[in-house]
């Protein structure tokens, strides 16, 4: 018998962080009565959504969808702001491209299609949307231009994310249990017809069978866990530091693979940025997600050899920082260094300029090799000297576009945003892999519904958020995770509250 009440609960959606709580907040909308169960204490809570920097991708054709989500638009200077637009055909185009055209088309169409209607519930929820400068517009010539499809973010990152969703829950009568770990689901026999009734708990040092009528899975990947991590990511990664939650050690996807869920997606694959070489483990709720730095584009990033081992200049940040981790961690003694001079350091974002960094400056590329811990000195002020002589100084340079300043005549060269290293003082960030999240997942259906293979459903049980797989392969797209996590689980709890009502 358990001790935790599930008088009149229908629904125990488990996980507690911005899929989890957009389940809970829809299915009450539809009549249910859920209880949340969530893996860490109180204070820890939300999972990775807690870490984020609040990035939300949605469709949009101007500014006055723009302003549907955030009003205070109408106060800022709109003559000098350029926002272009985001259509559906833009989303479809960049998650295509980035995952090379193998992301599952009918979960891609759901996101796309329902992404802006999703910001506006959520911004009915109390979400708070502003515009994103500094972040993903830079002033050029007087004016703010917007690029990367991301013109508003959330207010306040994840840390306010979370409490604005937990205060909404609150309101809504949703019950949250904490340092309650769901380690099994209940459910009637292994055959293709049997569905689920509810979840087995680890809570109080007792293990709890917990019924209700249907379950919603939003409680994270595997990044948390070292053995899953070099299991399906390979070796080295259990090595890999982690960006976020201590928590997301992969149960939810072990328990609903135990009972025929259809494994789907791109499981050796992840969400990996540039994070700072002496970062904690895990993350740390009071820096958030200022350990990460993205500006990498505007460097150049050498290894231990002090050699340039990637195209800096490929693309904008958001559509390849979350590859940075998994080629940093393939170099020697897993770590890099980003290079700038002073022609750039007003574009830095604030990540940069945060207390606990690891950085070293110098007024002479000399001077800053011998800093350079780990570094081979010599190929450094060789590899610097042959980069300032390759660089197309007859393009100009703009951080909003790509721009075509290039390098010429390299092993591997730098496509944008090339600037001869010649302003002093030069500043160099330390900088190694930070794993964010996992990209294998769950089979759902467009409902969210989890399934086995051959489509069939498994009654009662829903999934969303980092638990869903086949959205992400090889990489991803800033703020798609968590319009993702928000889009499926609204579905699941909707589609949870229907099938409770038969």
């Amino acid at each position: 018998m358990s001790d935790i009440d599930t008088t009149g609960i229908d629904i125990i959606v488990v996980g507690a962080g911005n899929a989890a709580t957009c389940a809970a907040l829809s299915a009450v909308e539809h009549g249910a009565k859920v209880l949340m169960l969530e893996t860490a204490p109180k204070d820890s809570r939300g999972g990775n959504s807690a870490f984020t920097g609040g990035a939300f991708r949605f469709s949009y054709n101007g500014v006055d969808d723009l302003m549907q989500l955030c009003p205070s638009l109408a106060d800022e200077d709109l003559d000098n702001i350029d926002f272009g637009t985001y259509t559906h055909e833009q989303y479809y185009d960049d998650v295509f491209r980035m995952t090379q055209y193998r992301s599952d088309a009918d979960l891609v169409e759901v996101l796309v299609t329902n992404s802006f209607e999703t910001a506006k519930w959520m911004t009915a929820h109390g979400i708070e949307l502003i515009p994103a400068l500094g972040r993903q517009a830079f002033k050029v010539d007087g004016k703010f231009k917007f690029w990367g499809g991301l013109a508003l973010r959330i207010n306040g990152g994840g840390e306010q994310l979370v409490a604005t969703l937990h205060e909404t829950a609150e309101k809504a009568g949703i019950r949250v249990v904490y340092e309650a770990t769901a380690v099994d689901l209940l459910h009637d026999g292994g055959g293709s017809g049997s569905g689920v009734y509810g979840v087995r708990v680890r809570h109080g040092g007792r293990t709890h069978d917990l019924k209700a009528k249907a379950v919603v899975l939003a409680c994270g990947g595997f990044e948390s866990n070292q053995a899953m991590r070099a299991r399906y990511l390979g070796p080295g990664w259990d090595l890999a530091k982690v960006r976020g939650t201590e928590f997301n050690n992969g149960e939810g996807l072990e328990m609903a693979l135990r009972i025929g869920a259809m494994p789907y997606g791109h499981w050796s694959g992840c969400h990996a940025v540039a994070w700072d070489l002496n970062a904690p483990p895990y993350g740390d709720l009071a820096i958030g997600d200022q350990f990460q730095k993205h500006n990498v584009p505007f460097s150049i990033v050498v290894n231990a050899n002090g050699e340039r081992f990637r195209d800096e200049g490929e693309d904008f940040h958001s559509y390849c920082y979350a590859r940075y981790g998994g080629e940093i961690l393939q170099q020697p003694g897993m770590f890099a260094w980003q290079i700038f001079d002073q022609k750039v350091t007003h574009l830095l974002r604030s990540e940069y300029h945060i207390r606990r960094i690891t950085k070293v400056s110098a007024d002479t590329i000399e001077a800053l090799a011998e800093k350079l811990d780990g570094v081979n000195a010599a190929n450094f002020i060789r590899t610097v000297k042959a980069f300032n002589a390759a660089c197309r100084t007859d393009v100009p340079f703009d951080p909003n576009v790509h721009d075509g300043r290039c390098t010429e005549g390299l092993r591997i060269n730098k496509s944008n945003w090339s600037n001869p290293l010649d302003t002093p003082p030069f500043d160099a960030y330390a900088v190694t892999a930070g794993v964010t999240f996992t990209f294998g997942g769950i089979k759902v259906s467009t409902l969210a519904e989890v399934e086995r293979h051959g489509k069939k459903r498994i009654p009662g049980l829903y999934a969303a958020g980092e638990m869903v797989g086949g959205l992400y392969f090889h990489n991803y797209a800033s703020g798609t995770g968590l319009m993702a996590g928000a889009t499926f689980g609204r579905i699941a709890g909707r589609e949870a509250a229907k099938f409770v009502k038969g």
